[in-house]
């Protein structure tokens, strides 16, 4: 009879032990409850989470120590030139135009160490914007820095303080706020308007015997030397920024369109205005027009 009931047992058919199993797991296993399934779906490990607050604060204290060593590269780097004219090591107009060159690509190398905050750009402002600020004061005669005079200026005098030197450094601003890393828009201006003028100014004082023909101020080997480190510059900060990641360019389309701003901003700065219009407002503003159109962003 036992032996009769397993045999009977064993014979049933697949869907009544199927039936089975399922009503006897009902009643033996729990049932995880929405509030447990909704719990593991959303749950994150703690070690993963950040709280945003942590990420602000990290990110400001990185751009307030990005901001301040940059503040003080940029103090050093007029106060090295200011003992080397002082010591007559050298002169006057090429540390003027060192200073002019170093400063602005300098600070343009130094952005990839801001953070990736959307404030970034603001602290990395900072450093201009403090000299601006110095540059009006002692511009105004509100107080007095000799060594400052005598580097960023071409006849030692205050007040021209407040003319180059500070759209120099408004320049600075303006492109680290508008364009930043993202665009090699910034980039090109800044290359162009230290690299390039910067060189074509020693360049043309050295070798610039051979003038221009509508511009006897301007040399041929200026205008040369203009195009050549401008163009290159450009394509070495872009280089910088693309190897860090923050751009990506089809290098052959690059480079065509960086020597047609080159060669826009080198014919700008060839042009007889130095009299009515700074080069340190011509020239960059020329280059990201230029750069605008033919970069698109």
């Amino acid at each position: 009879m036992a032996y009769g009931a397993i045999i009977s047992l064993g014979a049933q058919p697949p869907a009544a032990v199927t039936s089975s199993s399922t009503k006897f797991l009902r009643s033996h296993v729990a049932t995880p409850s929405p509030t447990f399934r909704k719990h593991i779906l959303i749950s994150t490990p703690r070690e993963f989470r950040r709280p945003s607050a942590t990420v602000f604060s990290d990110a400001v204290v990185q751009d307030a120590g990005a901001t301040a060593l940059v503040v003080s590269g940029a103090y050093a780097l007029v106060s090295i030139f200011d003992n080397l004219t002082r010591r007559s090591i050298i002169e006057q107009n090429l540390s003027r135009k060192l200073v002019h060159i170093l400063s602005g690509l300098l600070f343009l190398a130094s952005w990839p160490i801001f953070s990736t905050s959307t404030g970034a750009r603001y602290f990395a402002s900072l450093v201009p914007s403090i000299n601006c600020l110095r540059l009006v004061i002692h511009g105004l005669s509100l107080a007095s820095d000799e060594g400052l005079v005598k580097s960023v200026t071409r006849e030692g005098k205050p007040e021209e303080l407040l003319k180059g030197p500070l759209y120099y450094v408004l320049v600075l601003i303006f492109c680290a706020i508008v364009f930043w890393r993202e665009s090699p828009v910034g980039m090109i201006s800044l290359a162009m308007m230290c690299g390039g003028d910067g060189i074509a100014d020693i360049m043309g004082r050295r070798f610039g015997s051979l003038k221009i023909p509508y511009n006897q101020q301007k040399s041929l080997a200026g205008s040369l030397s203009m195009f050549l480190f401008g163009f290159l510059v450009s394509v070495g900060m872009l280089y910088y920024y693309t190897v860090l990641g923050f751009i990506q360019l089809d290098w052959m389309w690059t480079i065509e369109r960086v020597a047609f701003v080159s060669f826009v901003a080198t014919f700008v700065e060839s042009l007889p205005t130095t009299g009515s219009v700074d080069d340190n407002i011509s020239v960059p503003l020329a280059s990201m027009l230029t750069a605008i159109l033919v970069f698109g962003y």
